[in-house]
């Protein structure tokens, strides 16, 4: 059996849209490197602020 890791050992990030910290994911091994947002709410308000010119972000 494996060995169970806690998860403040596991590597993190700050999401782009909320500015939280975020803890890597299992269903994120493959791409973590492009991972951005710690979830689908906070990618589609960062798609939305992006698409408009001159909108502000937090």
């Amino acid at each position: 059996m494996p060995k169970m890791r806690r998860k403040a050992d596991l590597p993190t990030k700050i999401c782009a849209a909320c500015q939280r910290p975020f803890a890597w994911r299992r269903k994120w091994a493959r791409d973590w490197e492009a991972v951005r947002f710690c979830s689908d709410r906070c990618r589609d308000t960062g798609r939305r602020t992006a698409d408009r010119p001159g909108a502000l972000s937090r």
